[in-house]
Protein backbone atom coordinates (compact mmCIF):
# COMPACT_ATOMS: atom_id res chain seq x y z
CA UNK A 1 0.00 0.00 0.00
CA UNK A 2 1.19 3.35 -0.95
CA UNK A 3 2.37 5.84 1.82
CA UNK A 4 -0.43 8.61 2.52
CA UNK A 5 0.28 12.13 2.33
CA UNK A 6 0.57 12.06 6.63
CA UNK A 7 2.58 9.57 6.58
CA UNK A 8 4.69 11.62 3.90
CA UNK A 9 4.52 14.77 6.44
CA UNK A 10 7.83 16.41 7.03
CA UNK A 11 9.65 14.74 3.68
CA UNK A 12 10.26 18.56 2.25
CA UNK A 13 13.72 18.14 0.49
CA UNK A 14 12.37 14.88 -2.08
CA UNK A 15 11.25 16.34 -4.99
CA UNK A 16 11.83 19.75 -4.54
CA UNK A 17 13.46 22.21 -7.05
CA UNK A 18 14.60 24.48 -4.83
CA UNK A 19 17.43 22.29 -3.13
CA UNK A 20 20.12 24.06 -2.23
CA UNK A 21 22.84 22.15 -1.77
CA UNK A 22 25.20 23.26 1.81
CA UNK A 23 29.14 22.77 0.98
CA UNK A 24 29.45 23.68 5.16
CA UNK A 25 28.84 20.84 7.59
CA UNK A 26 24.78 20.55 7.87
CA UNK A 27 23.43 18.24 9.90
CA UNK A 28 19.47 19.76 10.24
CA UNK A 29 18.81 19.09 6.63
CA UNK A 30 18.31 15.39 7.66
CA UNK A 31 15.04 14.04 7.39
CA UNK A 32 13.36 11.38 8.64
CA UNK A 33 10.22 8.98 7.78
CA UNK A 34 7.98 6.46 9.61
CA UNK A 35 9.33 2.49 9.38
CA UNK A 36 6.22 0.98 8.31
CA UNK A 37 8.07 -2.54 9.60
CA UNK A 38 9.02 -1.91 12.41
CA UNK A 39 8.59 -5.38 14.18
CA UNK A 40 10.87 -7.07 11.30
CA UNK A 41 14.36 -7.03 11.84
CA UNK A 42 16.23 -6.15 8.73
CA UNK A 43 18.83 -4.48 7.16
CA UNK A 44 19.41 -0.86 5.38
CA UNK A 45 22.57 -0.03 3.56
CA UNK A 46 23.05 3.12 1.95
CA UNK A 47 26.22 3.66 0.11
CA UNK A 48 28.00 7.13 -0.97
CA UNK A 49 31.04 6.48 -2.93
CA UNK A 50 31.74 10.18 -3.55
CA UNK A 51 32.23 11.52 0.02
CA UNK A 52 34.48 14.54 -0.05
CA UNK A 53 35.82 16.74 3.00
CA UNK A 54 39.16 18.57 3.84
CA UNK A 55 42.11 17.81 6.07
CA UNK A 56 41.54 20.37 9.13
CA UNK A 57 45.87 20.83 9.22
CA UNK A 58 46.58 21.55 5.72
CA UNK A 59 42.85 22.08 3.63
CA UNK A 60 43.76 19.62 0.95
CA UNK A 61 40.28 17.53 -0.45
CA UNK A 62 40.40 14.06 1.34
CA UNK A 63 38.12 11.60 -0.91
CA UNK A 64 36.14 8.16 0.15
CA UNK A 65 33.54 6.19 0.04
CA UNK A 66 30.96 6.01 3.21
CA UNK A 67 28.82 3.06 4.05
CA UNK A 68 26.02 3.25 6.43
CA UNK A 69 24.17 -0.03 7.42
CA UNK A 70 21.10 0.20 10.27
CA UNK A 71 18.64 -1.80 11.74
CA UNK A 72 16.04 1.02 11.83
CA UNK A 73 13.73 1.39 14.90
CA UNK A 74 10.62 3.82 14.25
CA UNK A 75 12.32 6.58 12.07
CA UNK A 76 14.61 5.64 8.45
CA UNK A 77 16.58 8.43 6.82
CA UNK A 78 15.36 10.07 3.79
CA UNK A 79 18.05 9.38 1.21
CA UNK A 80 17.94 12.41 -0.69
CA UNK A 81 18.29 14.05 2.80
CA UNK A 82 21.85 11.74 3.60
CA UNK A 83 23.09 12.76 0.23
CA UNK A 84 22.51 16.76 1.15
CA UNK A 85 24.09 15.94 4.40
CA UNK A 86 27.24 14.15 2.98
CA UNK A 87 27.62 16.55 0.67
CA UNK A 88 28.05 19.48 3.76
CA UNK A 89 31.32 17.64 4.49
CA UNK A 90 32.97 19.19 1.07
CA UNK A 91 34.02 22.45 3.11
CA UNK A 92 34.15 20.67 6.17
CA UNK A 93 37.50 20.01 8.24
CA UNK A 94 37.98 17.06 9.84
CA UNK A 95 40.07 13.95 9.90
CA UNK A 96 38.77 11.05 8.28
CA UNK A 97 37.87 9.00 11.32
CA UNK A 98 36.27 11.80 13.03
CA UNK A 99 33.84 12.21 10.12
CA UNK A 100 32.79 8.77 10.10
CA UNK A 101 32.14 9.19 13.74
CA UNK A 102 30.38 12.49 13.29
CA UNK A 103 28.11 10.45 10.57
CA UNK A 104 27.42 7.91 12.91
CA UNK A 105 26.13 10.11 16.15
CA UNK A 106 24.01 12.08 14.15
CA UNK A 107 22.40 8.98 12.57
CA UNK A 108 21.51 7.67 16.08
CA UNK A 109 20.33 10.94 16.90
CA UNK A 110 18.42 11.46 13.97
CA UNK A 111 16.72 7.91 14.02
CA UNK A 112 17.49 6.09 17.55
CA UNK A 113 18.29 3.00 15.25
CA UNK A 114 18.95 -0.85 16.74
CA UNK A 115 22.06 -0.90 15.46
CA UNK A 116 24.35 1.02 13.00
CA UNK A 117 27.80 1.19 11.53
CA UNK A 118 29.41 3.37 9.14
CA UNK A 119 32.31 2.73 7.76
CA UNK A 120 35.15 5.02 5.42
CA UNK A 121 37.31 3.60 2.62
CA UNK A 122 39.33 6.73 1.98
CA UNK A 123 41.49 7.53 -0.54
CA UNK A 124 45.33 7.06 0.14
CA UNK A 125 47.36 10.47 0.84
CA UNK A 126 51.00 9.86 1.35
CA UNK A 127 50.60 6.69 0.73
CA UNK A 128 48.25 5.71 3.38
CA UNK A 129 44.84 4.34 2.95
CA UNK A 130 42.46 5.37 6.34
CA UNK A 131 39.94 2.77 6.89
CA UNK A 132 37.47 4.18 10.36
CA UNK A 133 34.69 2.12 11.09
CA UNK A 134 32.36 3.30 14.06
CA UNK A 135 29.13 1.26 15.27
CA UNK A 136 26.72 1.57 17.57
CA UNK A 137 23.52 -0.17 19.50
CA UNK A 138 21.17 -0.55 21.62
CA UNK A 139 21.21 -2.93 24.91
CA UNK A 140 19.55 -5.60 22.30
CA UNK A 141 22.41 -5.48 19.94
CA UNK A 142 25.41 -5.24 21.77
CA UNK A 143 26.56 -8.63 20.97
CA UNK A 144 26.46 -7.41 17.30
CA UNK A 145 28.12 -4.75 18.14
CA UNK A 146 30.97 -6.65 19.52
CA UNK A 147 30.72 -9.22 16.72
CA UNK A 148 31.38 -6.10 13.71
CA UNK A 149 34.05 -4.32 15.66
CA UNK A 150 35.72 -7.48 15.95
CA UNK A 151 35.37 -8.19 12.51
CA UNK A 152 36.62 -5.10 11.55
CA UNK A 153 39.92 -5.40 13.14
CA UNK A 154 40.18 -9.15 12.38
CA UNK A 155 40.25 -7.86 8.87
CA UNK A 156 43.16 -5.97 8.33
CA UNK A 157 41.75 -4.05 5.03
CA UNK A 158 38.68 -4.29 3.02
Amino acid sequence: MPRTEKELEGISLLGSRQTKYSDNYCPEVLETFENKHPDNEYLVTLDCPEFTSLCPKTGQPDFGHIIISYIPRQRMVESKSLKLYLFSFRNHGDFHEDCVNIIMKDLVELMDPKYIEVSGLFNPRGGIRILPFANYGDQDHQALVQERLTANLNSGSR
